[in-house]
This record gives C-alpha cells, sequence and structure tokens, in this order.
C-alpha cells in the first residue's frame, strides 16, 4: 500500500462528518445564515462547522501537514511556498447551490505535492456519494454500499461530445465556443451543475468536457483534479498546460478545461474554439 492509499480511510470519516454537520444546517427548519466575505462570496454556519471537523480531524492525523482551507487563513506565500506537501480544503464548495437547497454541493479535501494535487476525497451530503483517487493509484466511486472503479470515457470527432458548466459563470463565451465546433461533432450536449461535481462527471465517464471560462480558486479544484487524474483526464490551462498549485501569492486559478480521454487531441480542439 502506498503511503498516499493509507490516508484514504480516515478522509472518508472526516468528509463524512463533515457532511453530517452540513446537513443539519441543510435540513433545518431555521433560516441560513448567511454573511458575505471579503470578496462579496457568501458563507454560512455549515461552511465553519464543516471547516472545524476537517481541521481536527486533519491535525489528529498520524502524519501531520499544513492545513490550508477557505475557511481558515490564508497563510503569507512566503510561508506557503515553503511547504513540500500540505492539506488544500474547501469544507463546503457549492454555497450558493447550497443556499438554494439544489443539493449540488460538496465536501473537498486535496493533498498538494509541490505544484500537484496527489490526492483528492470528494463527499456529496446529500446523495452521500464518494469520489477519490490518488497518484500512482486508481479513482474509485462509493455510494450506497457499491464501489466502482472510474475511468473517463473515449472521445471521437463525429460522435456525441458530453460538456458540463456552470450554472453561474461565463455562460454565454462557454455558448459562443460551443458554437463555433458544433460542427465536429454529431451533438454537443452541456449540462449545467454545481461545485466539484462537473469535474468528478468527466471522471467517472459521465461527460468529457469541461470548459471553465470564470475564476475559481484552487481549493475549488484540487480534489476533483486529483481524482480525474487518477481516471486519466487532466485539467488544463488557458495556455493548454498542466493547472497547478501554491506557485503565486493568490489563491486564484486561469480559466481552465478539465478533460477526459487522453488520446483526444484537445488541445487542437481548444484552440480551434478559442
Amino acid at each position: 500500500m502506498s503511503d498516499l492509499e493509507t490516508f484514504i480511510t480516515p478522509l472518508k470519516k472526516i468528509v463524512v462528518d463533515a457532511g453530517a454537520a452540513i446537513l443539519e444546517v441543510y435540513n433545518s427548519a431555521s433560516p441560513i445564515e448567511i454573511k458575505n466575505k471579503s470578496d462579496n462570496s457568501p458563507v454560512t454556519q455549515a461552511d465553519h462547522a464543516a471547516h472545524l471537523i476537517i481541521d481536527e480531524g486533519l491535525r489528529n492525523l498520524t502524519t501531520k501537514y499544513p492545513i490550508l482551507s477557505e475557511e481558515g487563513g490564508l497563510p503569507d506565500y512566503a510561508e506557503r511556498s515553503s511547504w513540500n506537501r500540505y492539506w488544500l480544503v474547501d469544507p463546503l464548495d457549492g454555497t450558493k447551490e447550497f443556499i438554494n437547497k439544489n443539493d449540488e454541493f460538496t465536501v473537498n479535501i486535496a493533498l498538494i505535492e509541490g505544484d500537484e494535487a496527489i490526492l483528492g476525497m470528494v463527499y456529496v451530503p446529500v446523495t452521500g456519494a464518494l469520489f477519490y483517487g490518488a497518484k500512482g493509484c486508481n479513482a474509485w466511486k462509493e455510494l450506497a454500499g457499491d464501489i466502482k472503479q472510474l475511468h473517463v470515457k473515449p472521445v471521437n470527432y463525429g460522435q456525441d461530445l458530453s460538456v458540463v458548466g456552470s450554472r453561474r459563470h461565463g455562460a454565454d463565451a462557454l455558448d459562443a465556443m460551443l458554437k463555433s465546433i458544433e460542427s465536429k461533432f454529431s451533438s454537443i450536449n452541456l449540462v449545467s451543475m454545481g461545485s466539484s461535481l462537473k469535474i468528478c462527471a468527466i471522471a467517472e465517464g459521465e461527460a468529457d468536457w469541461y470548459p471553465r471560462l470564470a475564476l475559481t480558486c484552487e481549493w475549488d479544484t484540487a480534489a476533483a483534479h486529483a481524482v480525474l487524474n487518477a481516471a486519466g483526464g487532466r485539467i488544463i490551462n488557458a495556455n493548454l498546460s498542466t493547472l497547478t498549485y501554491n506557485q503565486k501569492d493568490e489563491m486564484l486559478n486561469p480559466y481552465f478545461h478539465a478533460i477526459g480521454d487522453s488520446r483526444f487531441d484537445w488541445e487542437a480542439l481548444i484552440k480551434s474554439a478559442l
């Protein structure tokens, strides 16, 4: 067993416990308390409750690494840049989906090594679905006692192309991009969904491509990125190179493309769509 695999079992308990705390708020008859952070993004008591559970759980692991959580403090880059490995956490990804009660929100924990997400776990509290994967290992989905290995699916010109997109960001630009390449495929099916579920959909072969034409933060993508890598996919930035982590002072990601089938020439398709 690799050192990364030893984290899987304890991480499962941590994300499930965080998910239970989120559902307590989600299913409560009381109104959800919403505040705005400095960047005007919403935060709720569920975000904070999940953060506390994850923070404690990671600190209690036998192997200790620094923890960087969306709901914790952001250390200076001078400190962060010295970290070889660290946990990158989004306690509640899809807070707007949580507030709107459409069930499409997740708990996300990633382990970063250097500039790469090498392990990731994504938990969907409402359904109980659990996605996880690690570098040099495989990717898996667990749901209702069933465990299946994840694989991206083949992509070919002249066939259907399944695309996932954000419900809230970059829709006009995405529509224009897809229209420019529609003649290359028999059909292009676009499904909008929230949170890191879009990247997980590619990992499990339910979608082929997620063009992200709006800003995200590193904690939004890291866990699902590791799952997708382990399932045979990739995330590339607007320059068509691999999306990296902890390489700059700010936490914002550039625009990116989460892609499946590594045998397909995604670079050529993306260039033709720009």
